[in-house]
């Protein structure tokens, strides 16, 4: 399932080169007709990302709500313009790491997942993006065919937006994206932080809830997936079968300020880089594998980076936890 980080991503993928267009809207798949009837021509007006929903607004204050949920996937195609809100992360070009450290080229992994220049293309060209993949392949027809079940495209006159798969594809009133959002927890990027902070922190130890399942819940905190969730635990050295409430607060101000930071990063990066103080030679190998770039997550029965202990993995709520035993005891 995408994580925050790649649906704030789209939405500036969105904000570069739908927004301040016309859209000719159609369901190839058949499931959205009558509301891709509702959007076609009319002009989309802004986006925002919160959490792991997105939400595109068109003239006469129509919202068209998404969330992709564990399969879901936007497909960019034509003009797609280099997002330059990631480029210019941080005031300069290339990719970074969170020492600072300036790399002349980007970095793809095995996934063809890369930085900066992720969700930005060459002209003519195919640009899928999800959690699972992320690439590049060229692209010469126009209008693209429709490939496989596309619930939703969105048209201009020079890009194409394929929605496939998603968990929710909906229009909703200005009212119900209020309703929407406010049942969310807070989000570093929407919310002002110190005002989220006391929310995340309020709700956490009020609840008899473990805290690896508050991370999950995205009435607590948004935009925490599976890979954040194990990453950020381990980070703190908590162990996450610890009821909210019984987890000290200074723990929890320290995974809501972690949690800004890694999302930032996510977001820059368009990976979920969860190591620190790694070398640039290092940072290299983390960018390029996924194995290489987080503690525990996806290391069951492995040795735990840092103390040896053999790393574990069950069930929590239908999902795989990822933990050290030891480190998180």
């Amino acid at each position: 399932m995408p994580e925050g980080h790649s649906v704030h991503r789209i939405a500036r993928q969105f904000d570069r080169n739908i927004v301040g267009r016309t859209v000719a809207a159609s369901s190839p798949q058949g499931r959205f007709v009558e509301g891709a009837s509702v959007i076609d021509g009319r002009e989309a007006l802004e986006v925002r990302a919160v959490g792991k929903q997105m939400f595109l607004r068109f003239d006469g204050d129509v919202w068209l709500r998404v969330h992709l949920g564990m399969y879901g996937a936007w497909d960019f195609s034509g003009e797609v313009a280099v997002d330059a809100t990631i480029a210019a992360a941080n005031g300069r070009m290339g990719q970074t790491n969170q020492r600072g450290t300036l790399l002349d080229t980007p970095i793809l992994d095995a996934a063809g997942e890369n930085s900066l220049t992720s969700i930005g293309a060459p002209r003519r060209t195919r640009v899928r993006m999800s959690e699972q993949t992320m690439g590049l392949e060229e692209q010469t027809e126009w209008p693209p065919p429709v490939v496989g079940a596309v619930r939703l495209r969105l048209l201009t006159e020079a890009t194409c937006a394929d929605l496939r798969g998603p968990t929710t594809c909906a229009l909703q009133t200005p009212d119900e994206v209020a309703a929407t959002i406010a049942k969310l927890g807070p989000d570093p990027l929407v919310d002002d932080l110190a005002e989220g902070e006391e929310r995340f922190v309020a709700t956490v130890r009020r609840k008899p809830t473990a805290i690896g399942l508050l991370l999950m819940d995205q009435a607590v905190v948004s935009g925490i997936g599976n890979v954040y969730r194990a990453e950020i635990l381990f980070r703190a050295r908590q162990n996450p079968h610890t009821p909210g409430r019984d987890v000290p607060e200074d723990t929890v101000r320290e995974i809501w300020h972690d949690w800004v930071r890694l999302l930032a990063i996510g977001v820059e990066t368009g990976q979920m880089m969860t190591m620190d103080d790694l070398d640039p030679e290092a940072y290299r190998r983390a960018m390029a594998r996924r194995d290489d770039r987080h503690w525990v997550y996806h290391r069951a029965g492995l040795p735990c980076r840092v103390c040896g202990t053999t790393v574990l993995m069950e069930e929590a709520a239908g999902r795989k936890l990822y933990w050290c035993p030891s480190c998180q005891a």
